[in-house]
């Protein structure tokens, strides 16, 4: 099965964003290869189901069904009905993610599909490069010219931010670098400032998952289990198992993203955990600046040293 992808950053914030792409008929508004679009049936643009039929600058014509629409996560799924290239079962989401150390969105577009014998990889060049790549470069583009603004009453989240801690930012290296440093479960006392003495408990390895390690932050004494690994989505969780601060059922994980434009790393650092709301006050602000957003930043100093 191939997989066309591409990823940007752009310059507004993500309410913003999915203001301008979360219509299902508004590809001639952004995307520059689309000369008109209509959807079937009278129905609106934000009916599940609904079809958009549309022809490119050069005729072709195309008929895409909307399978999924989710404005809590600024995501949306379709399928080809009548499809642009001679691909079978075709089937793209675009999705979007703040940016919050910026304000600004982080937009990925992926599809997979299965190409003809004699094809392999054609159209998956194509469809990054020319489709997904070249649409995304055109929405930079007006955003930059137009600057326009959030949507009144746009609410991050619809309300429910998913957990404690959500924080984002761009890592200025690329993704495998980045990856390749923050995969060791033991290897952040080597470039974490507040960190020392970070060693894996009974001598496991540091990719082992129920592995636990031993370290100091700051003056405080803790011990994380690894709870998930893996290389496919460039994440990790752990658990918190010792610790001297009042909170209690932490977990927490960062996951690394690829932004093809520009060949940098988009990351994101979630954490949750139980503590009193006073406890949170402080809690809180300090772990999204102080570990999680110091962390990523640390790396990127790293790796644009060497």
């Amino acid at each position: 099965m191939a997989r066309a992808y591409a990823s940007i950053i752009l310059k507004a914030p993500v309410e913003t964003v999915w203001s301008l792409v979360r219509d299902f008929n508004a590809l001639p508004k952004w995307a520059p290869g689309i000369a008109k679009s209509k959807i079937e049936g009278g129905l609106d643009a934000d009916v599940v189901g609904c079809v958009r039929s549309f022809y490119t600058q050069d005729g072709t014509h195309i008929r895409e069904r909307l399978l999924t629409l989710d404005d809590a996560n600024y995501t949306f799924t379709y399928n080809f009905e009548k499809p642009a290239f001679p691909v079978k079962n075709y089937i793209a989401t675009l999705r979007l993610y703040p940016v919050t150390q910026t304000d600004q969105t982080f937009a990925e577009w992926e599809a997979t599909f299965d190409e003809a014998p004699g094809d392999e990889g054609k159209y998956e060049r194509i469809v990054s490069r020319e489709v997904f790549a070249a649409n995304w470069a055109n929405l930079a583009k007006i955003i930059a010219a137009k600057k326009p603004k959030k949507p009144d009453g746009a609410v991050r989240w619809k309300g429910f931010a998913p957990n404690k801690v959500w924080t984002s930012r761009v890592i200025r290296a690329p993704i495998d670098k980045v990856w390749g440093m923050m995969r060791d479960f033991a290897g952040m006392g080597a470039w974490h400032s507040d960190i020392t003495r970070m060693h894996m408990l009974k001598g496991v390895r540091s990719d082992k998952v129920s592995g636990v390690r031993d370290f100091y932050f700051g003056d405080g004494h803790l011990n994380e289990e690894l709870l998930s690994l893996c290389d496919r989505t460039r994440s990790f969780s752990y658990r918190i198992t010792k610790c001297e601060i009042p909170w209690i059922n932490y977990v927490s994980g960062p996951r690394l993203w690829p932004v093809t434009a520009g060949n940098v790393t988009f990351g994101v650092w979630t954490g949750d955990w139980d503590a009193s709301p006073q406890d949170d006050l402080v809690l809180i602000p300090r772990t999204e600046q102080n570990v999680y957003q110091k962390a990523f930043a640390t790396v990127e100093q790293k790796l644009r040293k060497k």
